[in-house]
């Protein structure tokens, strides 16, 4: 079970009738999404911080695969610098722990005021985050760490402290038509080059689709070699499917699994096929 893959939340209204079973309650998507896919992002975390009781709640409610791989609170990433946060983030993750055998890979997502000068912040930060206990990621959104010299020194300092780099990919949202229906690509994805590296055994992508399969095409099959590669050489995988549409997500990330099955990468079957084998409008698009 090297490689996840899920998308950013697991309940949205649109999803009901189509992967979820018609009348489904809110109360009960958590269960339902984790018989289908095998992680989420929890991007719930980032908003709000849940009390013990539902984290525990949360828990009892996934298969026994599944991974949740929360994402640190906004109050601790996004007040300027990270080293006055550290108490608050372990506080996190004892929080989190919780989860038990669910907790997947925690990742702090840095706003785009996040810039390189501030990198021994993010030694300090990192450094005293108990990698032993979670696996931390990091994502940055300043464009200039994806400059040199900045971006080899951000790999280096992850690749020491085994921390990884989550891989964000927004090319195929900024691609093709510029809007959808009037709504347009959330203006917080940024638009930074995608910069597939590894500097830790397991790697978070984070991929914003287009809701037309066509568009998405030409970049998933590029990250099907990818992922190829990185399983092939031992790697932990956990894909997370975006779309500025949230009801596309789901079916586009079934669409993946199946590219990945089709070249023969050693990834395990989706619960999902297991539970629904006929075609449906959201994989159809």
């Amino acid at each position: 079970m090297n490689f996840k893959i899920g998308c950013a939340v697991w309940g949205h209204k649109s999803w009901v009738g189509e992967f979820y079973p018609k009348g489904s309650k809110s109360a009960e998507f958590l269960q339902l999404y984790s018989k289908r896919f095998t992680t989420v992002e929890g991007n719930t975390t980032f908003y709000a911080v849940p009390d013990r009781e539902t984290v525990a709640h949360w828990a009892s409610q996934m298969s026994p695969e599944f991974e949740f791989c929360p994402k640190l609170p906004r109050q601790l990433t996004h007040n300027s610098l990270l080293e006055p946060s550290i108490p608050g983030a372990l506080a996190f993750l004892e929080q989190m722990q919780v989860l038990g055998k669910h907790l997947g890979p925690i990742f702090a997502q840095l706003p785009p005021s996040y810039e390189p000068a501030s990198v021994k912040d993010l030694a300090a930060f990192l450094n005293a985050w108990p990698r032993s206990e979670a696996p931390l990621a990091v994502e940055v959104r300043h464009a200039d760490w994806y400059k040199e010299p900045h971006a080899s020194h951000l790999n280096a300092l992850l690749q020491e402290l085994g921390v990884g780099r989550v891989v964000l990919d927004t090319r195929p949202a900024y691609s093709g038509s510029a809007s959808y229906a009037q709504q347009p690509v959330d203006p917080r994805k940024p638009k930074v080059p995608m910069q597939p590296v590894v500097t830790a055994p397991f790697s978070l992508v984070r991929f914003i689709s287009h809701p037309d399969k066509d568009v998405n095409q030409p970049f998933m099959e590029e990250w099907v070699s990818l992922v190829d590669q990185w399983l092939q050489s031992g790697q932990r995988i956990y894909f997370f499917m975006h779309c500025p549409i949230e009801k596309y997500s789901p079916g586009n990330a079934r669409h993946f699994q199946q590219l990945l099955e089709q070249c023969g990468a050693p990834v395990p079957p989706l619960p999902w096929n297991s539970i629904d084998q006929t075609p449906i409008q959201l994989s159809l698009f």
